[in-house]
Parts: C-alpha cells; sequence; structure tokens
C-alpha cells in the first residue's frame, strides 16, 4: 500500500502518518527502490491502534509511553487517570449547563448577569441603569467578581450582602442619587460633607472596618491626616480606579467619608 492507501483505510489523512512518523509513534516501513513508502498490514494495525488511543482523549506522548509497555500495565493506569478527568470533567460541565439554565430563564439579560450567582444577588439591586455612581460600583464589583482571589471574593460579597436587605436597598438608592447630584459640584459645596456624613452612618461595621484596613493603600490625597502609606496592591488599585472615575466633589465626600470611618474605628 501507499501512504495515501494507507490513510484512506485507517480514516486519518496522509499528512497525520508523516506526523506519527515524525514523533516515531509509526514505524518508517520499508521503501522501495524507486524510493517509495511500501506499507503493509502490520502498519494498518499500528496506526489504527494510535488512532484508538487518540479519540480515548490520550495526548501523543502517553501514546508513545503506551505503545513502549508491551505489558498494558502503563495503559491501564493512563486509562483511569483519563477517566478521572472526565468524570471532573462531566461535573464542571452540568455545574456549567445549571447556571446557562437560571441565566436563560432570566427575562432581562445583561452582560453583568454572567457574573457569580452570589455577586449577581448583590448588583441586582445597585441601579446602574440611572446614576452613573452606582454604575461605577457595578462595573468595579463585577471586575473584582472576576479577577479577585475566590476567598476574597466571598469577602466583598459577605461585605455588601447587608446593602441588600430591602430596608437598606431604598436608602442605598437615595445616597446615589445625592452623589449623582455632585458630578458638577464644587468640592466646598454644602452637600458634600452632609452626604459624606449621611454615607458613614449607611456602611455598616463590619464594611466600615475593611474600608479603613485599606486607607494606607489609598492614593495620598485620599488618605485621612495620620495614615502611613502602605503596599497593597489590590486595594490600592480598587481606590485608584474609583477616583479615576469621580468628579472632584465626589472624590471630597469619599475622603471625607474615610476621615469619619477612621475616627469611627
Amino acid at each position: 500500500m501507499r501512504i495515501s492507501e494507507l490513510a484512506t483505510l485507517v480514516g486519518v489523512s496522509t499528512r497525520t502518518v508523516r506526523h506519527y512518523h515524525h514523533l516515531e509513534l509509526l514505524p518508517e516501513p520499508e521503501r522501495l527502490a524507486n524510493g517509495y513508502r511500501e506499507y503493509r498490514l502490520r502498519d494498518a494495525v499500528a496506526l489504527a491502534r494510535v488512532r484508538r488511543l487518540a479519540e480515548l482523549g490520550l495526548s501523543l506522548d502517553e501514546i508513545r509511553d503506551v505503545l513502549a509497555d508491551a505489558q498494558g500495565r502503563e495503559l491501564r493506569e493512563m486509562l483511569l487517570e483519563l477517566d478521572a478527568d472526565l468524570a471532573r470533567q462531566q461535573e464542571t460541565i452540568v455545574v456549567r449547563r445549571a447556571r446557562l439554565a437560571a441565566l436563560l430563564a432570566e427575562p432581562d439579560l445583561h452582560p453583568d448577569s454572567t457574573v457569580s450567582p452570589e455577586m449577581a444577588a448583590v448588583l441586582r439591586d445597585l441601579p446602574a441603569e440611572d446614576s452613573k455612581s452606582a454604575e461605577i460600583d457595578r462595573e468595579l464589583l463585577a471586575l473584582m467578581d472576576t479577577v479577585a482571589d475566590p476567598a476574597d471574593r466571598a469577602e466583598i460579597i459577605d461585605l455588601f450582602r447587608p446593602l441588600t436587605k430591602p430596608e437598606a436597598i431604598a436608602r442605598g438608592h437615595a445616597l446615589y442619587a445625592r452623589l449623582d447630584e455632585l458630578a458638577d459640584a464644587d468640592p466646598g459645596d454644602s452637600r458634600v460633607s452632609t452626604l459624606a456624613a449621611d454615607l458613614a452612618a449607611y456602611i455598616p461595621d463590619e464594611m466600615a472596618t475593611a474600608m479603613v484596613a485599606n486607607l494606607g493603600s489609598a492614593p495620598d490625597h485620599m488618605r485621612p491626616p495620620g495614615t502611613d502609606s502602605v503596599e497593597n496592591a489590590g486595594g490600592g488599585q480598587w481606590l485608584t480606579s474609583m477616583y479615576a472615575e469621580v468628579s472632584a466633589a465626589q472624590a471630597e465626600v469619599f475622603r471625607l467619608l474615610m476621615i469619619m470611618l477612621k475616627e469611627r474605628g
């Protein structure tokens, strides 16, 4: 048989046959006087064996090891490992399909709907559609849901969970509206200090403690007097990103808020 006939018989391409020769998965057959390879039945059997192992999911390196083990001991071990991997993948697929089913059941899908279910419960009550300030929080929380370590993400969700209670939602919406009204205001506007005080009263103790813990990683102009700068990439990036998106008056609200929270602590 020529290489094209062998490939057709086993159901692979001639390029695959040559690749297997290059990787030494398939022995080179004898060549005729004219230089052409002459394949026999044993070559077809060897090629079919490689194809079957590949279809089971073994890598080419693993197939090479299996073929070198005449007793099949290594094949059994590899197939057991492969079966365990497939079982884990199957469990992952079941979880993903359940998550997709929940998403498809939602009447209005939004790009942020794809965050974790726990974070979605937090974002659901932030009025991003009509509040620029809330939209910034939504975007930062969605980002943290994706890039934060699982433990950090769980901590963030726990901190925000009290703000999703019915009695806190309406109050939070009103505070967002007041913060939006300061978009074009002067930092010395009388509403700035009043809103900072109201925000301080609104923020739960655990969240206030976490915010104060990150004061040292805030930009210099945000930190209350007496707060030393510390190296904290996560907190610093979060606060710096937020302040880059707000106006001068809104930034002043958060600066005063930080001072009040530090004094509370």
